[in-house]
Formats: C-alpha cells, structure tokens, sequence
C-alpha cells in the first residue's frame, strides 16, 4: 500500500554541502519575517519565530530533500508550524503595527498610517483562517501560487482562485468603510 513512500522518505538526504545555507539565510529570512508580520504579529515577535524556523531547519539540514521541494518551500513549511505552535500557546490578538521610526512623517500622516493599518488588521482578522492563511504566505511570504499548493494540500488553481476572490472581496470592504 504505501511501499512507494515509505521508500522515498527513507531516501538518502541531501548532503550538507548540496545546499548553502548562508545564501539561503540571506535569500529567504526576510520572506519568513514578512510571512509572520502578515499574520499579524509583532516584529519583535515575527522576528522571533523567524528565528525559531531557522534554527530548526537547521537541525533539520540533514532531511531535507532537494527532489520533494525547493528550500525556500522546505522552510515556508517549518515557518506555518512554527506559526501553528504559537498560536496554540498563545491566541494572541496582536495590532498589526508600523515597524520603522519615520524621521519626516507628521503627526497627520502617522495618525492615517496607524489608522490604515488598524483598519487592514480589524479586515484581515475577519477573515477566515485559511484565507489569512493564503494572504500571508502570498504576500507575507511571497510564495508562488505553487508553492502554497505544496505547503497547504489545495490545488495551484485552487489556492489562485481563493486569493483572487479574497482580495477582491477585501478592496471592497475597505472601499466600503469597515470590516463587515
């Protein structure tokens, strides 16, 4: 019955120096950071399990296997549960918040900017869990419509046609005014 797989997971690993990790850090830490901060959590918190998913891809290195996934879709996937892990702990209700100090911003156009962002999270949270899901790892993470149809069990066309329906249903709540 699942002779074939059990066979390929019990397949030889990559070797350490078929990969480089330095450039893929470099590559792929701030698609990580960005996949948590479009979850809605704080920097110093996406900054964090960013870390977290680095650290265990690393000990990890030795499993990965260049003929199941690209690297950048490897991580992506240790990044979704390192997310689930701490959401499970933690329920947070976070703000999504600016990050950078902004030396010319005014008080007016920080107040927008606060009040833009406030307004995006109350959108997003109304949202259903998978379709954030999609959000973050399409434009947190800048994942491909293929990839997120590996890490998360949809269809490619799938995962394009529930992103499309979603932003177009989110421009028109914010044209609109709130998060109904």
């Amino acid at each position: 019955m699942g002779g074939v797989r059990i066979l390929e997971w019990l397949a030889p690993a990559v070797p350490r120096e078929g990969v480089d990790w330095e450039a893929v850090y470099r590559e792929e830490m701030p698609r990580v950071f960005n996949y948590f901060r479009y979850r809605g959590l704080e920097r110093a918190t996406a900054e964090d399990l960013t870390s977290a998913t680095f650290e265990k891809a690393w000990r990890a290195r030795e499993r990965y296997r260049k003929d199941r996934a690209a690297v950048s879709t490897w991580l992506l996937a240790i990044g979704r549960n390192v997310a689930i892990d701490h959401f499970r702990r933690s329920r947070p209700e976070v703000p999504l918040v600016g990050d950078a100090a902004r030396d010319e911003e005014t008080p007016e156009t920080a107040a927008l900017r606060a009040g833009q962002s406030r307004r995006l999270t109350e959108l997003l949270r109304a949202l259903p869990e998978r379709e954030r899901e999609l959000l973050a790892l399409k434009y947190g993470a800048d994942a491909t419509n293929r990839a997120i149809a590996t890490l998360t069990g949809l269809s490619e066309s799938n995962v394009g046609t529930i992103l499309h329906r979603t932003v177009v249903s989110l421009r028109s709540r914010w044209d609109e005014g709130g998060p109904q």
